[in-house]
């Protein structure tokens, strides 16, 4: 029963994470006067634009020409601050201090909800949409350095699943260009709902991530494969069937159109077109909440494909889904599952990740668990999360 209630836990948190900046929910609330006025435009500013901007209070103040509009607000972190019109028609709000890291946003122009045209625009709740970064005290590890850099690239290439082009997105360390003899190790990094594949790369910051790592020697160069874990077949089951490895009824679907994917197109592409090592010793899977949740039922299905497994705030592995699982534990090098610090029910107690890392490590398994310190379900807790993950496998 534990085990259906942290996943059960973590899809409701995946599913409100996908309904941000709704206005027919929103409380519309003033604007908040600046505790300090030492605003700086936001890193996720488009080219050359002022605002959204920043201050060290991590205040967002927002700024939009709208001299027709008899309304504007800012829509961040579930309010809707209402904004100030001054005599040439130029609207500006402030919004209450926000949590450090990425969040989506938008403004509010009479009822209807729309970018900002100031940011860069990002992909969530299935929408290209607003997002600001907050700085951080920890943003080190995220911050592009003077370091040998590898790349993201586009990749399209044919499903025979869907008999159609797939898009996804394929990061090599600077080694693959600098040893062009030698193979590596691939990690497929799934997405989370109303997200899409270019999700790890843009809000993840994962080239940036992984290049500091490796520079830093705290990781091995490794590919890192990110692909559209929704854009998938969906098997319709039986009335009363239950969902199977993928564990919460009514989710199993989620993980076996990709599943099928995953394992007839993408791993034959991947394996096909660049230097990897070939075998689950050098294979790992893991994903954001909904992903988490597919990286779950996929390698409990296939227990012997994948020997690095993590599951970012995406719930746990339970004593029950692998006492008897004895071709996962003869696989499996590292288990790890995270949470963001106020993911209570994943963070604390015995639904937690840290009693659900305990446990298995009784059975015998490599498991780890981290919480993100004053996060929820959000990036900066999965951008923390693919950094601790990173560092443990393909050792």
């Amino acid at each position: 029963m534990r085990k259906i209630l942290t996943m059960a836990a973590a899809f409701a948190a995946m599913t409100a994470s996908a309904q941000f900046g709704a206005p027919r929910v929103n409380p519309t609330v003033p604007s908040v006067t600046a505790e300090v006025e030492d605003f700086k435009p936001a890193t996720t500013n488009q080219e050359g634009r002022q605002f959204p901007a920043v201050n060290s209070k991590r205040q967002v103040r927002a700024q939009i020409s709208a001299p027709k509009a008899t309304f504007v607000g800012l829509d961040i972190d579930g309010k809707i601050y209402e904004m100030t019109k001054d005599e040439n028609g130029l609207w500006t709000g402030t919004s209450a201090p926000q949590d450090e890291g990425f969040h989506y946003y938008q403004l509010n122009i009479d009822g209807a909800s729309v970018p900002d045209p100031g940011s860069k625009y990002f992909y969530g709740a299935s929408r290209w949409g607003s997002g600001i970064d907050i700085p951080a005290a920890d943003e080190a590890f995220y911050t592009v350095k003077n370091v040998p850099q590898g790349s993201i690239n586009e990749v399209y290439y044919w499903s025979t699943v869907q008999e159609k082009m797939r898009h996804g997105y394929i990061y090599l360390p600077n080694e693959y260009y600098t040893n062009p003899t030698k193979k590596f190790p691939v990690l497929y990094l799934q997405h989370g709902m109303g997200e899409n594949e270019t999700g790890w790369s843009a809000q993840g910051k994962t080239g940036i991530i992984m290049d500091n790592l490796i520079a830093e020697g705290k990781a091995v160069p490794f590919i890192i494969f990110m692909d559209n874990g929704l854009d998938a077949p969906r098997p319709q089951r039986p009335e009363g069937q239950g969902a199977g490895p993928g564990g919460r009824r009514g989710f199993g679907n989620f993980f076996e159109g990709f599943q099928k994917i995953l394992f007839t197109d993408i791993i034959p592409m991947v394996e096909k077109n660049y230097r990897v090592i070939a075998d689950a010793e050098h294979r790992a899977m893991a994903g954001l909440s909904m992903g988490g949740m597919q990286t779950r039922g996929i390698t409990l299905a296939n227990p012997t494909t994948f020997a690095y497994v993590g599951m970012f705030s995406g719930g746990t592995f339970s004593v029950d889904d692998l006492k008897d699982a004895a071709d996962f534990k003869k696989t499996n090098k590292v288990l790890f599952m995270s949470a963001g610090g106020r993911e209570t029910r994943m963070a604390e107690g015995d639904g937690s990740v840290g009693k659900a890392a305990e446990n298995l490590k009784a059975l015998g398994f490599n498991a780890h668990s981290y919480v993100s310190p004053e996060t929820a379900h959000e990036w900066q807790t999965w951008r923390r999360s693919l950094h601790e993950f990173a560092q443990l496998i393909f050792k």
